[in-house]
């Protein structure tokens, strides 16, 4: 970027946050931003979150690090952020777990409505049922059969609650029973996936791509209706065998609350910014990101249609409360 652009994207961040009173003596940010990855190093969360790092720093003028708290599917890295000073330096990079969470933990340390303050809805992307090289079938008709013929003797790895749900929801609609495998994160799951400890598994496409390119891994399907342009030989799972199956995930970013509305509306200028730089959008395009990111206010209707949508999930015995 053009050093007159950088200077003037800067004038334009710190006139946004100059009318709150707080922010009265000074423009933000002052300091690093730091960036909590609530999952392991290496996952899809942690890949995309490192990415976008990237671009936002020259855009912020100030060092943008990420870092990872990973445990409890997304919470003990939330809870931090819920309990931080609301003063721009510390935001959560979370999956669409952070809106399913209270549906299927027994309790959290926080109000995932009250404690947070939406910033940007930051990708959408498709899920896929990943395989590995060492198991027997070859499709999605020979998984089933497999787990038909000897029920819960065949394991899927997850490693959190929107990713337990696409796993889950796969094998009510196939009519089968699995055994799930919960996992810290993306990148141990991969790894005992790739070594043949574990048959299948539910990965996002950012996470899963360079071990399908390596050949490391196979895909059997993707979770959205259609194909992802990404993966083009990949079938749906509708397509696949399993009438009905639909579904995507999706990475959001949000503050404490108490966040000054202001440097909110500022950090998601410089997010659509950093997204419409052709390389940085290029890079995560070739992972399997959908960059069509929404404002505080679009990512708040977001949340609550989540939120109705796990409502009703949960009424309708398609999630289960953990004990």
């Amino acid at each position: 970027m053009p050093a007159f652009e950088r200077r003037a994207l800067l004038a334009a961040l710190a006139g946004a946050v100059l009318p709150c009173p707080a922010l009265a003596q000074a423009a933000w940010p002052r300091r690093p931003v730091r960036l909590l990855v609530p999952y392991a190093p290496g996952g899809g969360t942690d890949v995309f979150t490192r990415a976008l790092a990237e671009g936002l720093r020259p855009l912020l003028g100030q060092p943008v690090l990420v870092e990872n708290r990973a445990g409890a599917n997304g919470v003990v890295g939330s809870e931090v952020v819920a309990r931080a000073e609301p003063d721009g330096s510390l935001f959560l990079v979370d999956t669409g777990s952070h809106t399913l969470n209270p549906y299927v933990m027994p309790a959290l340390p926080y109000d995932t409505a009250r404690d947070f303050t939406p910033v940007a809805l930051l990708s959408r992307y498709p899920m896929l049922l990943a395989v590995s090289t060492a198991a027997p079938f070859a499709d999605v008709p020979g998984l089933v059969a497999a787990a038909r013929t000897a029920p819960r003797s065949i394991g899927f790895g997850t490693s959190d609650a929107a990713i337990s749900y696409a796993g889950n929801l796969f094998t009510r609609l196939a009519g089968i029973e699995m055994v799930e495998v919960a996992y810290r994160g993306a990148a141990p799951m991969l790894n005992d996936l790739i070594a043949g400890h574990l048959p299948t598994s539910w990965n996002s496409t950012v996470a899963a791509l360079p071990h399908l390119q390596a050949g490391r891994i196979r895909a059997f399907g993707v979770t959205t209706k259609e194909r992802s342009a990404l993966l083009p030989d990949v079938p749906s799972l509708a397509e696949a065998g399993v009438p009905g199956y639909e579904f995507a995930g999706w990475y959001g970013m949000l503050g404490p609350a108490g966040l000054p509305a202001p440097i909110a509306e500022a950090m998601s200028a410089a997010i659509h910014q950093a997204l419409r730089d052709p390389g940085l959008r290029d890079k995560l395009l070739r992972i399997g990101a959908d960059l069509n990111p929404l404002d505080p206010a679009g990512f708040t209707a977001l949340r609550q249609e989540e939120d109705a949508r796990w409502s009703r999930a949960a009424r309708e015995g398609l999630i289960v409360r953990a004990q």
